[in-house]
């Protein structure tokens, strides 16, 4: 007898990766309850910045426009910050995070608002789709797993137990303290640097005024050698004077019982007025979970993963998550997806995430440590100048080699020995694992105004003698693929392949020639099969 269900997917955790997952599957046909505890978003600034492969998500769930039109400092700011040392208004800084660098090669521009902004425009994107139904204001309360599906328990806001309902899957997007996460039985790893961190959100047109010296700057960190790598951390919330702050704190500090004026003033250097509106701590710790999934119950996002708020890449992770996952649950409930596609989303996401705090977060930390130990103005100036200005340029070579591959993926046809990290090369090269970079064909078409919700391939030249063979091989299998074929490549020749087979979240499952290839291992292949 065929099992009945309220939904294809549950989603527990409405917030911006729980409402991204909800769109992506509603624009491939998947039906979908999101339970979100919180009836508006919280409007505390975190998230704040959204890289340029964030906004292509953005681009194709058809709100780039919108969300762009909800910011909340002027484009002409990006998402860029500046390095101080000693103190905000000190004599020794140099640009950070200047993603801007990178921007050839990814389809959109990047941006930064608050998350509270950002998942009011998913919000009023997701009411357009009859096929999620969104419950505000309700929390997941239990679950229970088996081999057919998902069992979800609620509650309301008030406390009232609501009618069990039925998925063929379930997504944590529940956050760091996910009760998915913790009833599906997925173990983490955890890295606790033993800090007490302050959040402190708070209005100051003096500050405003002060900052005037640093134009075009949204985020300013400032290293002080008593801090030992860790960070008093300033951004801008808006133009007209809204800011928030982390800084460590020593253990046992609560809102009624420490000086935060005189921790703020400390920071900046002077003395300044400001009005206190929050104060919230955190703790400084890295989390992973080993395996992202138990049977058909997956978590996302913060649920998956947590890190400190250090060069805007949670936020980012969380929506790569929902990407990642959307099409795969999709293929699987469409019919299309092999016995192991589910499977490489943990394959892919989870190294990405450990490699990121390990190799971005972490290391900057280590990096900042050892340089405050060694370098201090007051004793070697020269030797500290000198090392300062290697730093400012090592802080652009991060950019460049922060791109997530997935090149170990089993559903990747690529070369044996490849690695799955968040660490790579920006290049313009088609290589399978790595995220297209959009090139012009010579029609004047971007590649990425080709992409759709499938699979693409794109045939050059002499591979569009096997386009046909790829399109027939796709239809046996019941994959959804588009052919793009030219026998002019324009500037998209940079691929240096005759075919590309891109999958729906723009990552190159396989690149090559025609001669000595086999479409239909391909495809088995790049969905699991």
């Amino acid at each position: 007898m065929p099992q009945a269900y309220d939904a294809d997917v549950a989603i527990a955790g409405g917030g911006p990766v729980g409402l991204a997952l909800a769109i992506s599957l509603a624009q491939r046909g998947i039906s979908s309850i999101l339970f979100e505890r919180n009836m508006e978003p919280l409007p505390i600034p975190r998230g704040q910045n959204l890289t340029q492969r964030t906004m292509e998500h953005f681009h194709f769930w058809g709100i780039e426009k919108e969300l762009r039109a909800a910011r909340t400092v002027p484009p002409e700011y990006g998402i860029g910050g500046m390095t101080a040392y000693g103190t905000l208004l000190g004599r020794h800084h140099y640009d950070w995070m200047r993603r801007e660098l990178v921007r050839e090669f990814y389809y959109t521009d990047n941006e930064r608002l608050p998350q509270y902004a950002t998942e009011a425009v998913l919000r009023l994107r997701l009411v357009e789709f009859p096929l999620c139904e969104t419950r505000f204001g309700v929390s997941c309360a239990g679950i229970a797993g088996d081999a057919d599906g998902v069992t979800i328990q609620s509650r309301s806001a008030s406390g009232e137990t609501m009618a069990p309902i039925r998925a063929r899957f379930l997504v944590g997007c529940d956050g760091s303290r996910s009760l998915v996460r913790r009833q599906a039985g997925l173990s983490q790893t955890l890295s606790d640097h033993d800090r007490l961190m302050v959040l402190l959100v708070f209005q100051s047109d003096a500050l405003n005024r002060l900052l005037a010296r640093y134009p075009g700057k949204s985020f300013y960190c400032v290293l002080k050698p008593e801090l030992e790598g860790y960070w008093n951390f300033f951004g801008r919330v808006d133009l007209e004077g809204r800011f928030f702050f982390h800084a460590p704190v020593p253990p046992g500090t609560r809102s009624d019982n420490f000086d935060f004026a005189a921790l703020l003033h400390a920071a900046v250097g002077e003395r300044f007025e400001f009005a206190l509106e929050h104060v919230g701590f955190w703790d400084l710790r890295f989390a992973v979970t080993d395996c992202y999934s138990n049977g058909r119950i997956f978590i996302a996002g913060d649920a998956a993963h947590s890190h400190p708020p250090y060069g805007g890449y949670g936020i980012n992770t969380g929506f790569e998550d929902a990407v990642n996952l959307a099409w795969k649950l999709a293929a699987a409930i469409q019919g299309w997806a092999g016995p192991h596609l589910l499977e490489s989303y943990s394959l892919e996401r989870q190294p990405v995430f450990a490699s990121t705090a390990r190799d971005f977060i972490e290391n900057a930390i280590l990096t900042d440590r050892m340089f405050l130990a060694e370098f201090n103005p007051g004793h070697d100036l020269a030797a500290f100048e000198a090392a300062w200005d290697q730093r400012s340029r090592g802080a652009v070579g991060e950019v460049h080699s922060f791109a997530p591959r997935y090149e170990a993926s089993p559903v990747i046809v690529a070369r044996p020995g490849g690695e799955t990290s968040a660490k790579a090369d920006h290049a313009r090269k088609a290589r399978a694992g790595h995220h297209l970079t959009p090139l012009v064909l010579a029609d004047g078409r971007n590649v990425f105004d080709t992409l759709g919700l499938g699979f693409t391939l794109l045939a050059f030249g002499a591979g569009m003698a096997l386009a046909p063979a790829f399109k027939a091989a796709a239809a046996q299998l019941g994959i959804p693929l588009a052919v793009v074929a030219t026998a002019d490549p324009g500037n998209a020749g940079d691929y240096e392949a005759e075919l590309v087979l891109i999958r729906p979240d723009q990552y190159v499952a396989w690149a090559g020639n025609g001669h000595s290839s086999v479409p239909l291992e391909i495809l088995c292949q790049s969905v699991g099969s």
